[in-house]
């Protein structure tokens, strides 16, 4: 089902009216391994990007294909941007990068980063910076991750997922280093994906667009459900009684939006309301008090 949390009580379903998505995704994925549908033993990398409105989905799809990756044995390396880290320099590299290091000691931290050591480990916090030292230089350090990501695909022995959620959000110095190593990631056989509300990148983001437009690249852009699956959500909340004219109202309401159908649900079941036609006036003030207050919450 296409929403964000899962409500206490429900059960876990199928994305909705997402399939072509899932099916690049697990197609993107199987490329790495040089399966394709052309039978081509050629392993291909590349990046594959999902574009669209809060809510509308972008999250359940990576969290299934982190999850498809993984258990085809890919190395997955993750992200997410934040409204409140977006001016924290290689925030997302942080990110990215950290979890692998983690578990090594420094001598093979130095051992994997040599001679970027000095520039690389700082930036990305896996080793504090020596008081009063200037800032290293944002060209520099992007040419050690270069390194990094390399060695780390090279050295896995697996197919590299990476994959960024949020993008609008993430810092300037991790998009423009994204954006450089595209070209690359093909030529390694790494897979990026990337996740982003088109109408929230902000107007410096040339990187991010150029990510999101470059040639080769495998855009989806998702669309909002259909008055069937906003009924099937409804039904599964409120009952199989739900009417035809009440679900297609909770359509109108949240203009197909996943998690705003799944929150609407809920609230409306947590309320005892009864889906039927008569009842579409406590719906709408149900709608216009989750719209207006934790439904905005929970989507930031």
């Amino acid at each position: 089902m296409s929403h964000v949390t899962e409500p206490r009580g429900w059960a876990p379903a199928p994305l909705l009216e997402r399939e072509s998505e899932i099916l690049a995704i697990h197609r993107a994925v199987d490329e790495l391994f040089g399966v394709s549908d052309t039978g081509s033993p050629t392993r291909r990398g590349g990046v594959l990007t999902f574009a669209g409105s809060g809510g509308i989905g972008k999250t359940t799809l990576l969290g299934e294909a982190r999850r498809h990756a993984a258990d085809r044995g890919c190395t997955v390396l993750f992200a997410r941007g934040g409204e409140q880290e977006k001016q924290v320099p290689f925030h997302v590299m942080r990110q990215l990068i950290q979890p692998t290091f983690a578990a090594l000691s420094d001598q093979e931290r130095r051992d994997v980063l040599g001679s970027w050591h000095g520039i690389v480990a700082p930036a990305l916090g896996l080793t504090a910076s020596a008081k009063g030292r200037t800032a290293p230089d944002p060209q520099g350090v992007r040419d050690g991750l270069d390194w990094v990501v390399t060695h780390l695909a090279v050295r896995s022995g697996a197919p590299v997922v990476l994959i960024l959620d949020d993008a609008h959000w993430a810092d300037a110095e991790s998009l423009a280093w994204l954006a450089a190593f595209a070209a690359r990631a093909e030529e390694l056989a790494m897979l990026i994906m990337v996740a982003c509300r088109p109408d929230e990148i902000p107007s410096d983001a040339a990187p991010l667009r150029a990510l999101m437009g470059r040639q080769g690249t495998r855009p989806h852009e998702l669309a909002p459900l259909t008055t069937s699956a906003v009924a099937r959500i409804v039904r599964e909340a409120l009952g199989d009684s739900a009417d035809d004219v009440f679900c297609r109202e909770c359509w109108a309401i949240t203009g197909g939006n996943p998690f705003e159908v799944v929150e609407l649900g809920m609230k409306g079941r947590d309320r005892g309301l009864k889906p039927h036609q008569d009842n579409i006036p406590q719906l709408r003030d149900l709608a216009s008090a989750v719209k207006g207050s934790g439904l905005i919450e929970r989507l930031e």
